[in-house]
């Protein structure tokens, strides 16, 4: 008995269990991908590490100055020079020589190799664009694993970290141009067309680009260099049309990237181009819809209007905001309180951009809808109205001239005509600028055309609120 339980304590653990927890870590540790903990993610035993193939990683050039690697890199035959069953394998060959990594801040160094690797890479886009034959399941699995290792990396340290400036314009700024574009470019392309292939077996696929990839896909975001951000945006609304089971994972990992930039850094450079990708989701929202979407406008992309570089994303939001209240009216009333929540005190640009989105959220606003914000919102446009800043007051004003506004306005002139007119009466009286002095006179006669007996009691209580007001004063002075 006892010698029974002394060998069951030393029975050796499977390998499947026992390289578990470093399965995934090993699969993206050489993409200079973070170390992912297995006890946070489900592993998918179909996607193993590279070593279970067969083919041993290949060590990076040029990062760690060594030349490991750099007998890999060999001039192989075209595809079309090697019978139909050996092109399997020339492709896997040729995914080794992509897996070498260079350093691009000497140009110079490795020139013959860098070309050589490019040509390579280029070759394999072709032939997966021409469909050329579906990709066996290890060369899929190889295929991503080359891809992480090029573009899974450490993103250089963004402009302000360099120049220590808090206030830096990023439209200002020159864009940062990644020098490792050539090959990132066509490696990008490369998982482009292989994701869109008709040849592309979701089922298998799946196995490769999974979470973890998305995940890291989605930290790539942050790239400074414009070219990459938008490949990436392609990519990621590519990843989301083919594979469905992904799609409230990445909704999910999206958020919370919102949810830090708005509560925690404020600093993040693709923000319009998550936004962009969200605007497409937004428009194939099925109704009734679901309260899981609701709860994302009113948590990530309202607040989204708090952060100093709204601008820099604000027509990407505006357009998601405006879906949201087209395809159901009903959230009229919440979109346009929350803007008012958000209200720039001191920002005249963004005050002038907060009024552009205003008129298109009323354009698709219900009268039901309206009559709910109504108070607050012409409150708030009053005292826009009297903006010192000549562009925030015209662009008040310019509310008039939509046609639609108009109409709810009427609907409501007896609740919405004796807030708007003291500051109607003032801008009459004093505004320093003549373009508004106009507009003002136009909106003022819009007013007295629409209910003539309604603006002269208003304009009986404007002057006896005044002359009580010059009393006061008086009373003041004399005291």
């Amino acid at each position: 008995m006892f010698n029974k339980i002394i060998k069951r304590g030393g029975r050796k653990v499977p390998k499947s269990d026992a390289s578990e927890t470093t399965l995934l870590s090993n699969t993206y540790r050489s993409a200079g991908g973070p170390v992912i903990s297995a006890s946070n993610v489900t592993v998918n035993h179909a996607s193993r590490s590279p070593a279970s193939s067969g083919s041993q990683p290949l060590a990076p050039l040029g990062s760690a100055g060594t030349t490991a690697g750099l007998t890999q890199i060999e001039n192989l035959p075209l595809f079309r020079d090697v019978p139909v069953p050996e092109r399997q394998s020339l492709f896997l060959r040729k995914l080794q020589i992509c897996s070498v990594v260079f350093e691009f801040s000497e140009s110079l160094k490795f020139a013959r190799e860098k070309e050589t690797k490019r040509q390579t890479l280029a070759e394999l886009v072709d032939f997966i664009q021409s469909g050329s034959g579906r990709l066996s399941e290890v060369v899929q699995e190889e295929l991503i694993r080359m891809i992480g290792i090029n573009i899974f990396r450490c993103l250089p340290p963004a402009s302000h970290e360099n120049t220590g400036s808090e206030n830096a314009d990023p439209e200002e700024e020159d864009p940062y141009l990644d020098p490792t574009w050539p090959h990132l470019q066509i490696v990008y392309e490369l998982l482009l067309r292989y994701i869109v292939s008709s040849d592309t077996d979701t089922k298998i696929a799946k196995r490769y680009i999974d979470h973890c990839f998305v995940l890291q896909v989605l930290d790539l975001f942050d790239s400074e260099d414009p070219r990459e951000r938008e490949y990436l945006k392609t990519i990621l609304h590519r990843i989301y049309g083919k594979f469905m089971v992904h799609r409230p994972f990445i909704r999910k990992a999206i958020n919370n990237i919102f949810y830090r930039f708005i509560f925690e850094t404020e600093r993040h450079s693709g923000i319009g181009e998550l936004l962009e990708i969200l605007g497409s989701i937004i428009n194939g929202f099925a109704l009734p819809m679901k309260e899981e979407h609701k709860l994302f406008l009113i948590r990530a992309l309202i607040p989204l209007h708090k952060p100093k570089a709204m601008a820099a994303y604000h027509q990407q939001l505006s357009y998601c905001i405006t879906q949201f209240v087209e395809k159901d009216y009903k959230l009229a009333d919440t979109v346009i309180r929350g803007l008012l929540k958000y209200w720039p005190v001191t920002n005249c640009q963004k005050e002038v951009l907060f009024l552009g989105e205003l008129e298109e959220v009323l354009e698709a606003t219900q009268p039901a809808e309206f009559q709910r914000c109504m108070v607050p919102l012409f409150r708030r446009i009053g005292r826009c109205l009297n903006s010192y800043h000549f562009q925030v007051a015209e662009r008040a004003l310019f509310l008039w001239n939509n046609d639609h506004i108009v109409s709810l306005i009427a609907q409501n002139r007896v609740v919405i005509f004796p807030i708007i007119f003291e500051a109607l009466e003032k801008n009459m009286q004093g505004h320093w600028n003549q373009a508004v002095h106009g507009l003002t006179s136009n909106v003022r006669k819009m007013f007295l055309e629409m209910d003539s007996e309604l603006f002269e009691n208003c304009q009986q209580q404007f002057v006896e609120k005044e002359a009580e007001a010059q009393a006061q004063d008086e009373q003041r002075q004399i005291t």
